[in-house]
């Protein structure tokens, strides 16, 4: 659907005054200050924040009980189990306390549930079977804060429950032993959007501490606290929290800490993304090149293979397992191309995507752990909330369902508003999951669509690019863009610079690129100079981007590309305009009928 841009205004005058007190080019300032960065301690913080800006561990709300629990049951010798979740978020939170507990010599192992058969979160069946198995404490990672009956359940079991979690909560808390969680109730903790992995970074933290008994922990726990932020770092970037605050920290000091220290898995992973050459692993190689590969085993049933390539010690296992997960990324990636063709002409046969508040789309064959994905392409192609159900081919099991958001609206709430139709639901404001009889997804699609109906303002109905400002392609030279890179990690809440520029052509017709030919290769040019330009998904514009020598407007990140060594300035095209349009104002929406 047409994108409405709007170019930021800039306060000259506060951009002079970030440039004299940090000592920054004038494009940093402009860009820190369009993002709300005037005061120089914010600034300084957000451009030069350390590991001694992590806040102590034992102010998370929790931490400091649970750590204490869980040393006090290693030293006695009672088995811990580590309950898992089966995304790279929760991989990465179940290898980091794994590796605290190995480092401190528990009795200890882990456990995922089956995607598919047991769901998201704690269950019965399993609690029942690790109690039966000797697990005297459960230690539950990126998952629980709404499993209820099951911490009940474990309680009359006699087993210790201590959950950690950063999902939304349901109307009350679980009876656990301990809960931590960075926005529990009346604990008031600052940095409240921390993922998972982040929440096991600092139980792991704390725990190592009081094993130490000093700040300073041993030289074994040290190495295991650095291999730990990297998995923190990757958690990050995988779960899409907002890299602000202590999100910022553990991604821009974490990501080193990955490629130095991931292990041989991770060194593989990379290996096979084609990032093992790069000088400096940045977040959007984590979010779309390696990420996508860890989740790729989760979601099709295979989480267990991401927590033992991350936790196990055997280097051949490791490879092996890399080897592995990449072959499932690419059945994963084959997977997506078929439902999203399918989910599209759904969409657009059944529903009116420029009306419609939302789309509820429902198929047989689908696979469960792919819907996701698609939903969020979906969602961002609309702009609107997308639900994606994936329904049991022989109609004797739920279907399941994901949801996926668009910027500003919580769809976590519009999904709880339904629940009656559901039989299961959870997540948080961007995205969510849920579990459905066949039968009600008729009137869960009524109601939901009626609930964001209402809930959804029009202000949001429609894409918006925010734009930094207009540049010269003349202007973006390598130095320049690496002044930019002073702003990453880039991700949620912390996007990469968006610059627009008018009057440029094509030097020749797009290529396409990639898997399946869906994003296109460019060479733009304006006044003299050239600069490459990729636009991911932009196939679909083949047909309708001017001829090459015909002017139009094009809105990019830029990006510095690097190959073989060699550094080099180029835009990533997110969309373009017609020529005729004036790019220094906030430009009208296209007509429905408009190509771009």
């Amino acid at each position: 659907m047409p994108k409405r841009w709007q170019i930021q205004p800039h306060n000259q005058a506060v951009v002079s005054g970030i440039e004299r007190s940090n000592g920054v080019s004038p494009i940093v300032a402009r860009l820190l200050a369009a993002r709300g960065l005037t005061d120089a301690d914010a600034v300084t913080s957000f451009l030069s924040g350390t590991m001694a800006d992590l806040r102590d561990p034992d102010l998370l709300p929790g931490v400091a009980e649970a750590a204490d629990r869980i040393l006090a049951a290693a030293r006695a010798g009672r088995r811990i189990t580590i309950y898992g979740d089966y995304d790279a978020d929760g991989m990465c939170a179940t290898a980091i306390l794994m590796g605290c507990l190995e480092a401190i010599d528990a009795q200890a192992d882990w456990y995922v549930p089956d995607r598919f058969e047991e769901g998201y979160g704690l269950n019965r069946d399993a609690i029942e079977s690790l109690a039966a198995k000797g697990t005297q404490l459960i230690v539950t990672v990126d998952c629980g804060i709404a499993s209820l009956a099951e911490a009940r359940r474990a309680r009359e079991l006699g087993v210790e429950l201590i959950i950690t979690d950063h999902h939304s909560f349901g109307d009350a808390l679980p009876e656990a032993d301990v809960l931590v969680h960075p926005r529990l109730p009346g604990a008031g903790y600052p940095f409240g959007e921390l993922c998972g992995a982040g929440v096991a970074f600092k139980l792991a933290w704390a725990i190592a501490t009081r094993a130490s008994g000093a700040r300073q922990v041993t030289p074994r726990l040290r190495e295991m606290l650095l291999k730990g932020i990297g998995f923190a770092a990757l958690g990050t970037v995988a779960d899409v929290v907002p890299l602000l605050d202590e999100n910022r920290i553990y991604v821009k000091h974490g990501l080193e800490c990955l490629r130095k220290r991931g292990g041989a898995g991770i060194e593989r992973l990379l290996e096979l993304a084609k990032l093992h050459d790069k000088s400096q692993l940045e977040s959007e190689d984590v979010a779309f090149r390696l990420a996508p590969r860890l989740n790729a085993a989760g979601r099709l049933g295979q989480a267990a293979c991401g927590i033992e390539l991350l936790t196990t010690s055997d280097v051949a296992r490791s490879i092996s397992l890399a080897n592995y997960i990449h072959e499932l990324n690419a059945r994963r990636e084959t997977e997506e191309r078929s439902i999203q063709l399918a989910a599209t002409k759904q969409a657009l046969g059944q529903f009116d995507p420029e009306r419609d508040p939302a789309l509820v789309l429902a198929d047989r064959g689908w696979h469960a752990g792919v819907i996701g994905i698609v939903a969020g392409r979906l969602a961002e192609r609309f702009h609107r909330p997308v639900v994606m159900i994936a329904r049991d081919e022989h109609q004797g099991r739920p279907a399941i369902g994901s949801v996926r958001s668009v910027p500003g609206f919580d769809v976590h709430a519009a999904l709880v508003a339904c629940r009656p139709h559901l039989l299961t639901c959870g997540g948080h404001a961007a995205a969510a999951g849920l579990r459905i009889e066949d039968g009600r997804i008729e009137a869960f699609r009524e109601q939901f669509l009626a609930e964001v109906g209402v809930r959804l303002p029009e202000s949001l109905r429609q894409a918006q690019i925010t734009i930094d400002g207009e540049a010269t392609l003349a202007g973006l030279t390598l130095d320049t863009v690496s002044q930019m890179e002073r702003l990453a990690p880039f991700g949620h809440a912390n996007r990469r610079p968006v610059l627009c520029a008018s009057g440029v052509s094509l030097v020749e017709p797009p290529k396409t690129m990639g898997g399946g030919g869906r994003h296109i290769s460019m060479t733009v040019m304006q006044h003299g100079a050239k600069i490459r330009g990729v636009a991911f998904g932009g196939a679909e514009w083949l047909d309708h981007l001017p001829a090459p020598g015909q002017p139009f407007h094009v809105a990019f990140k830029p990006k510095i590309n690097e190959f073989r060594g060699r550094r080099t300035a180029e835009m990533e095209v997110i969309d373009w305009r017609p020529a005729g349009l004036d790019v220094s104002v906030d430009l009208p929406p296209l007509t429905a009928s408009s190509p771009a």
